[in-house]
Parts: C-alpha cells; sequence; structure tokens
C-alpha cells in the first residue's frame, strides 16, 4: 500500500516520514497482548493481574452524589478555564490540614486535568532546544517525552538500590549541569516506592538554588505513605522558592478517571503553567472541580484508601518472600518493586525484567510490569480486583501455589 500524501509531513518528534513504520510495540501493549494470549490459551486459568496501576473501586459515593447534584446545575455547563475558586480554595484547605503548608489559592494553586497534563505542560514553560531535563529513571516519563517534543534533551538518574533509590545529584557532569532548568522528581515514588526523608528535600532545594533548576516533584502517591506520615516537598523550608508540586485526585482519593489534580508552589511557576493550560485545555468539568472539592475536604478518604493498599502489600510480601524474591515491604505508593528472578529452577534463564514478566504471564497467568531502566526489576500492583479481603487471601493462594511450582531462582 502507498503511502499518504502527507507521509513526509510528520514531525520528527514523533518519528517524521517513518511514523507508523516502526515495528517496536510499547511496554504496555506487549503486556496485554500477552494477557489476551494466556487468556485464549488457557481459558480454565484465572489471570492473577498484578499489571494494573489504577485503583480497583469507585470513588466514594459522596462523593459521586456531589457529582450527580453538581451535573445537574446549569451554572456548571460553562469552560472553568484554569479552574473554579472553590477546588483551590478546597486544595489549600487540604495542604494546610494534610501537610501543614499553607497556600494562596488563588496565585499559588492551579487546578489541571490530571497530573499528566500538568507533566507535560510544565516543560513548555521553560524548555528552549538544548535544555536538559533530569529524570529518575526508572519512572513516569511525561515530562521528559515533552522535554523532547521542545528540543530539549534527557538526562537520566538512575534509581538505585545502593543509594537507597534517591538520585544522585553530585556527579551529574558539568556540561549537562550548565544546561540543566528542570529536575523531575516523584515521592513516594512510582515504582520503587521509596518515600522521600526531609533530609534528601533539602539536599534537592540546595541543588536546585546553587545551579539555577526548576524543581517538580510528582506527588501523584503522596497519601499512600506506610513507613511515614504524608509528606510534601512543600512543607520543607525553601521548596517553594524553587519549585512546584504536582498533586492527583486518582490515587489517594479513588478518582482514577476523573482527571483532576493541581500544581501548588511558586506562585509564578503556577502562573507560567496556567499560561500554557490557558493555550492547551478550557479546564476540567465544574461538577467535577465541586465534586472533587468535597473530596478534598474529607480527610478520612485518604485514610481508609491508604489502609487497604497498607494490607495488601503486607500479604503480597509475605507471599513473595516465601517464594524466594527478595523483597520487603515498601515505603509508599500500591506498588511493589522487587529484583527480576534470573531464572528458574528447570534451568530457564531470563536476561531481563520483560522476559521474566512474559514468562509469567505467557505460561503462569500471572501478570506484573518489567523495569529494565536500572537493572531487571518487576513491579506488583496490589490494585486487583478483590471482593473483600477472603478474595484477596484466595488470590494470595493462587499466587503462591504457581510461584512455589516453578520454583524462582535470584
Amino acid at each position: 500500500m502507498a503511502d499518504p500524501y502527507f507521509q513526509s509531513r510528520f514531525a520528527d518528534r514523533i518519528g517524521g516520514p517513518n511514523y507508523g513504520k516502526g515495528t517496536e510495540i510499547y511496554k504496555f501493549e506487549k503486556i496485554k497482548r500477552a494477557k489476551r494470549k494466556a487468556l485464549a490459551d488457557h481459558p480454565e486459568r484465572s489471570l492473577v493481574d498484578f499489571g494494573i496501576g489504577e485503583n480497583d473501586e469507585m470513588a466514594p459515593e459522596g462523593v459521586r452524589r456531589v457529582l450527580t447534584e453538581e451535573a445537574n446545575k446549569p451554572e456548571n455547563r460553562g469552560y472553568a478555564d484554569n479552574g473554579i475558586a472553590a477546588y483551590k480554595e478546597a486544595a489549600a484547605r487540604f495542604m494546610q490540614r494534610q501537610f501543614g503548608v499553607a497556600l494562596d489559592p488563588v496565585k499559588e494553586i492551579n487546578h489541571c486535568i490530571g497530573t499528566k497534563t500538568a507533566l507535560a505542560m510544565l516543560p513548555a514553560a521553560f524548555i528552549n532546544p538544548g535544555d536538559v531535563t533530569l529524570m529518575t529513571v526508572p519512572g513516569y516519563p511525561v515530562a521528559g517525552t515533552h522535554t523532547k517534543y521542545y528540543g530539549g534533551e534527557v538526562h537520566r538518574l538512575p534509581l538505585l538500590a545502593k543509594n537507597n533509590f534517591f538520585p544522585d545529584l553530585d556527579n551529574i557532569p558539568a556540561d549537562v549541569l550548565r544546561r540543566t532548568k528542570l529536575l523531575v522528581l516523584c515521592y513516594p515514588n512510582s515504582p520503587t516506592g521509596k518515600t522521600a526523608t526531609v533530609d534528601f528535600y533539602k539536599r534537592a532545594i540546595d541543588f536546585a538554588q546553587k545551579n539555577n533548576v526548576v524543581i517538580v516533584q510528582d506527588a501523584a502517591h503522596a497519601l499512600l505513605s506506610y513507613d511515614q506520615e504524608p509528606t510534601s516537598f512543600l512543607q520543607v523550608p525553601g521548596a517553594k522558592e524553587v519549585g512546584v508540586e504536582v498533586h492527583s485526585m486518582s490515587k489517594g482519593f479513588h478518582m482514577i478517571g476523573w482527571r483532576m489534580g493541581f500544581v501548588a508552589g511558586h506562585p509564578l511557576i503556577v502562573q507560567a503553567f496556567a499560561d500554557v493550560k490557558d493555550n492547551s485545555d478550557s479546564g476540567q468539568f465544574m461538577a467535577v472541580q465541586k465534586a472533587a472539592a468535597a473530596a478534598l475536604d474529607d480527610a478520612s478518604i485518604p485514610k481508609i484508601v491508604r489502609d487497604k493498599y497498607r494490607r495488601r502489600l503486607k500479604k503480597l510480601v509475605d507471599v513473595l518472600k516465601r517464594c524466594g524474591f527478595e523483597c520487603e515491604m515498601p515505603g509508599g505508593t500500591y506498588f511493589l518493586y522487587t529484583p527480576a528472578p534470573k531464572g528458574l529452577a528447570d534451568g530457564t534463564k531470563f536476561e531481563t525484567g520483560e522476559a521474566a514478566s512474559q514468562y509469567l504471564i505467557t505460561q503462569h497467568s500471572i501478570v506484573t510490569v518489567p523495569w529494565d531502566d536500572a537493572g531487571p526489576h518487576l513491579r506488583f500492583s496490589v490494585t486487583y480486583e478483590a471482593a473483600d479481603e477472603a478474595a484477596e487471601d484466595s488470590l494470595m493462594r493462587t499466587t503462591e501455589e504457581r510461584l512455589k511450582k516453578i520454583q524462582p531462582v535470584f
């Protein structure tokens, strides 16, 4: 089939004239295909799905009730642009109550249609061709992808166990550091589960001040903290002078798919984000913002969510340890990040996390997400669907039976 007349018109950032001709498959698409194959080849075998990265239950009934009520009000039908006061004020109350952080809801907070859009837009406010964004890996790539879209470069900072899953900020090449504008952090970290210490944030703030770098802290998992109380980057003195924190309603409030969050911090950075956003979207539906405001004002919701995923993680860690995995309870998130098995007792070898993941899916219907950015690892998510604790325990028994049968080797 001949190329369409516009084949040569695609932008280089997405492949240029070769766009659509590549054979490389996105990691999560590989997982989806392997899941479909496992279900087709073994319809008698249930799928144990630890690959999902989204909450497995609906938003609380009270939040959904507010959405329904507000959706039927004519005053909510219009464009929201850069957000309504009610949501920003609720975000300010939440930050004060949860973290002791005082913010001006007018100048220091702006809503976003989920943190993904915020992380995609913020590079537009800072990155010119040749500029650098520092990105921790493994991690969420969106800010790096958009850095490249603007002609910038990404410098990867591996998160390694030997560094306690903190980035090494002291050994960045001088030429890279000279061109660096953004440092993107994520704590509690996805996928490693590491929570940030105040000492680390202080070092990051000092690094930013010395090197004229802006910090963007992705706090999507902020409320899922187990080894310490939930912590905000903005709690640390000096943080608001060097950056912003991006908060999500998804993980901590069971509001996956609602696409609500907010950017908070230095007023000029918040304003720059708002200016880019004004040219990118017209704001989230006001009824959604008002329901999200109700969620932010309910301190009980994140506690219930946190307790649920802490319980599930403890069960999973116990099972995996009994099966030979080298893992500990993560500090936060609903992910368990662990070294991938090197092989099996029967002599099977795995060179990568992806190879181990594909084997577990296709041969034993156990779904995990592979990460090979900083050595072969697997990520287990405890957002699997289970109606109650009895169902959780049943799924854990199935997992243990299947893993012990294959005898992974590490």
